[in-house]
């Protein structure tokens, strides 16, 4: 490995920096979450304004962290604007997280999402049981092989320059925007008035759906002092579908003219996702009953709706388009997270090797031990809890990181901000009230989404002053 190239190349303009934004964004969440979304929440109005609610904060979100990117356009994003905002430990906290379960966790979540649909054309990937063997005390499903096959090969791809990685994203990217507008016109045609008009005779009462082991469903009114429980816990699913767009400040090295395409990209790419994801459940309520929506099997509501629109030919459709999702989903999650781990080593607080870059000027070290730890989340089948668990911790760290505006408007008054948070400080604070009453509500109403994930991000306390330890030393 050559270590002759010590800083990255911009070698990424606009459009590809929003294809990296719009591509990490859209997984296989969209076409899966609005089921539990729908249990929860029991009704139309309630499913489309927990979408429009997680559309607005990430695109206030995403505004504001224009002004950080502009202020810091270098590698590492989010973990640089934490650490300049508040200390080092801070910084790292978040970047221990994000290595140990958000990042890891996310990819190897999304690379089971693209084996679990390949199914529909290979039998030997169907989650089923008998596709399965013991290895080491654990039982693996095939599909989670074809995974970490998926992830090494993206891996792979991108060790080999920023430009593999980049004809990857934009292509599937692309591809997979063309195929969703499509679909969503294809619905939009296929437009059912009479399923419409019962999914909204009832639009705004709030209720809990159960359903029996008969198949009978329940609907279990919610009372007010419940609701925005329930809300915050619909909403761990459409946050979940929306989170990675913050993937493009970590490769601010690599990007043409950061302090305004950083900024822009992230504005375009939510603005376009979250259009996107409203559209996509118009399309659901327009042509597939609530209750079949909430139930449908393995939450898989984009095949219901698929089916509805197109017939038995919708099951091949949506199995192809979320393979092109999953996978163009994963490019640039690998791409985008390992110059993380390459900003902390360069600050001396992750393994030393990971802040040295190739031939072709990429993290290779950090891309593979990024690689090792999402194949060994694959393995343990504990991707999707996790995931679950951390939805508190990252909306914790976007309030921390958005909150860091204001502190670095009153520490550095004087520091050059090409671009300034849009709406400051009214937006800012507005998301700011609105995730902290996020996490205060899952605290109350679902602890189980809480405190794991925080324990997790707290057990990298001690790491770091080891790390400080061993950096004082040397």
């Amino acid at each position: 490995m050559s270590e002759s190239n010590n800083s990255f190349k911009p070698s990424l303009g606009l459009v590809d920096a929003t294809m990296i934004v719009a591509g990490s964004m859209i997984g296989s969440g969209i076409f899966i979450v609005s089921a539990d979304m729908l249990k929860d929440l029991g009704s139309a109005g309630w499913l489309l304004a927990a979408w429009l609610i997680t559309g607005f904060m990430t695109l206030v979100a995403a505004l504001s962290y224009g002004e950080l990117s502009a202020m810091f356009p270098k590698a590492g994003g989010q973990y640089v604007y934490l650490k300049e905002a508040y200390n080092p430990l801070v910084g790292f906290l978040y970047g221990w997280s994000f290595f140990a379960v958000i990042q890891t966790g996310t990819i190897a979540a999304v690379a089971v999402g693209f084996a679990k649909f390949a199914g529909y054309f290979f039998p030997a990937l169907a989650w089923e049981d008998v596709n399965t063997f013991p290895l080491l005390g654990l039982k693996i499903h095939y599909a989670q092989l074809v995974a970490i096959v998926l992830i090494f090969l993206l891996t792979y791809i991108n060790t080999k320059g920023i430009q593999a990685g980049k004809l990857i994203q934009t292509f599937f990217t692309s591809t997979k925007l063309i195929s969703l507008f499509g679909l969503i016109i294809a619905g939009l045609i296929a437009f059912k008035w009479d399923v419409w008009e019962m999914n909204w005779s009832n639009a705004w009462s709030m209720q809990h759906l159960t359903r029996s082991d008969a198949g009978v469903i329940d609907f279990k009114p919610l009372m007010s002092g419940v609701a925005l429980g329930a809300i915050a816990s619909a909403m761990v699913g459409s946050i979940f579908s929306s989170d990675a767009w913050n993937n493009v400040t970590f490769i601010a090295g690599e990007i043409k003219n950061p302090k305004r395409n950083i900024g822009l990209s992230l504005f375009l790419g939510t603005l376009i996702v979250t259009f996107i994801y409203v559209m996509m459940n118009v399309v659901y309520l327009a042509n597939v009953p609530l209750q079949e929506l909430a139930f449908a099997k393995d939450n898989r509501v984009a095949l219901s709706a698929s089916e509805a629109i197109f017939g038995n030919s919708g099951t091949v459709i949506i199995a192809i388009m979320i393979m092109i999702s999953t996978f163009g989903c994963n490019n640039g999650l690998i791409l985008a997270g390992a110059r993380v781990y390459y900003t902390m080593a360069n600050d001396q607080l992750f393994f030393k090797q990971a802040g040295k870059l190739n031939k072709n000027i990429v993290p290779e070290w950090a891309l593979w031990i990024q690689c090792v730890m999402a194949s060994a989340l694959c393995l343990s089948g504990k991707y999707g809890d996790l995931l679950d668990m951390v939805s508190f911790v990252v909306v914790i760290f976007y309030v921390l990181t958005i909150a860091g505006i204001f502190i670095l408007r009153k520490n550095r008054p004087d520091a050059e901000r090409p671009y300034k948070a849009f709406g400051y400080p009214v937006l800012p604070f507005i998301y700011i009230l609105m995730g902290i009453s996020f996490c205060t509500l899952l605290i109350i109403y679902k602890p189980q989404f809480t405190w794991p994930g925080l324990i997790i991000t707290l057990m990298g306390i001690p790491l770091y002053y080891f790390a400080v330890s061993k950096k004082n030393k040397a």
